[in-house]
């Protein structure tokens, strides 16, 4: 009695955990559209683009330094003088109270410095391209993982759907060993062995059903989903269908659309840059400062004229200066700190350069680990595909042999095991290829376009 509770208590508990039990909105899913989702979801993108839109604000003309700047300061000045002296007979005693208005229009404008207004606008260009490639990065690493978390909820799936098929079977044997003992063909010892079985399978169901789910939920991450606990029916198929590559045209693909070695050549060419933004300053600097000035001013003196014998009372003045200057300044003498900066600004080249090297070397030997990855893990799927192949005709072959009385319980659930293994190797490998493939697309730019 207790074995068949717990049997009922594993069918109720299967049947509501299955996938889409409880969900009023599954909703279908492609590869294509969980990248496109990625795209436009998740932070990392919208941070990148905020970052390029920084980066094209400033690569502009004024920016770089190439039109004048103006300021207009107005002033006003105000004071209040109380002077008391003795030694002026003229004017011992007075208090002045004084108030106006300065207003100045300056502007100033390098007229040559070098050409470091033009190379400034070559930084800020090649800044701007920067950005572009470092979204391009971030865009790239979202792909792959949502790639490979499709993929990994895939396998989880399909891994759920070998466990619930063998769990069907050990229902049936449990229901015909049931059968059997009722027309005494059956020990205790049999149905034992089947209720185990089947319990056993109850486990391993529920366990993969948990890691579907949380694949599922790696897949939300990875999509930048807010809700974490979104079901899908996953419309591609995890299958093992090779990728029509040639490994001299990923080489050459890789060697010019390769996302990080396309960053570091834009890095050497802004170390070129910053090279001739030092030497720039061995170049006299010529300047133009021009604006105008206007005062007002007005005051009143509380004291008496003694020529007069009235008081001085209110004064305004005003006054209009306009002004034009150049000005050539050339540092003769800075401690070395020019030649310095040129020489690190050329070590800063040759070891972006140096850097590059061994990037190209890196991604090669990349390249060359993956292709061969690839190729054995082709010959994997494909002698893992003839295993379950073996697997499904033994296990066919078992359940008959089984219900004709020709093997025990006991070779039927180690074939049973056996078919449940091959499935799985063949699942894992299909994986692996698509995440090599995945790497290989990477390696190559392939990502990018994608979607």
């Amino acid at each position: 009695m207790l074995i068949k509770n717990l049997l009922s208590t594993a069918i109720i508990v299967l049947f509501f955990s299955l996938p889409g039990m409880g969900q009023d909105d599954v909703q279908a899913l492609s590869l294509s559209e969980a990248v496109e989702q990625a795209l436009q979801n998740h932070l990392q993108i919208q941070i990148a683009q905020a970052n390029m839109e920084i980066a094209q604000n400033n690569n502009s003309w004024e920016a770089a330094g190439r039109y004048p700047t103006v300021n207009l300061v107005i002033n006003g000045p105000n004071s209040f003088t109380d002077q008391s002296n003795p030694a002026n007979p003229v004017l011992p005693e007075s208090s002045t109270l004084a108030t106006g208005a300065n207003a100045t229009v300056e502007a100033n404008w390098i007229l040559f410095d070098g050409f470091r207004v033009k190379i400034t606008k070559q930084q800020l260009e090649l800044l701007e391209i920067q950005s572009q490639g470092n979204a391009n990065l971030v865009v790239e690493n979202i792909t792959q993982n949502v790639i490979l978390s499709y993929y990994n909820a895939l396998l989880a799936e399909q891994q759920l759907e070998v466990v619930q098929e063998v769990l069907n079977l050990s229902a049936d044997r449990v229901a015909y060993q049931e059968v059997r003992q009722e027309y005494g063909q059956a020990s205790t010892f049999d149905i034992l062995q089947t209720q185990d079985a089947f319990l056993s399978d109850s486990s391993n169901y529920l366990l993969q059903l948990e890691s579907f789910r949380n694949a599922l939920r790696n897949l939300n991450r990875a999509m930048g989903t807010d809700d974490l606990s979104i079901t899908y029916t996953l419309t591609d198929e995890l299958n093992g269908d090779p990728a029509a590559f040639q490994y001299d045209e990923l080489r050459q693909r890789m060697m010019s659309n390769n996302v990080s070695l396309r960053n570091a050549l834009l890095n050497q060419e802004l170390s070129h840059v910053n090279t001739e933004l030092a030497r720039s300053e061995r170049a006299p600097q010529i300047s133009l400062r021009a604006g105008t000035t206007y005062d007002l001013g007005v005051s009143k003196v509380n004291a008496i004229n003694p020529f007069t014998m009235e008081e001085f009372g209110t004064n305004t003045s005003r006054s209009f200066n306009a002004f034009a200057n150049i000005t050539a300044t050339y540092s003769i003498y800075s401690g070395g700190a020019r030649q310095r900066a040129i020489e690190n600004a050329i070590v800063q080249e040759r070891i972006g350069y140096m850097n590059i090297q061994d990037l190209q070397q890196d991604l090669k030997l990349q390249l060359e680990s993956a292709w061969a990855t690839y190729q054995n893990q082709l010959k994997l799927v494909q002698l893992n595909e003839a295993l379950v192949d073996n697997a499904r005709r033994n296990l066919d072959i078992s359940e008959e042999r089984f219900k004709g009385g020709l093997i025990n319980s006991f070779d039927y659930r180690t074939i049973q095991l056996s078919f449940i293994n091959a499935n799985q190797a063949l699942l894992t490998a299909i994986f692996n290829l698509k995440t090599t493939e995945t790497t290989l697309m990477r390696l190559t730019g392939d990502l990018l376009r994608y979607n």
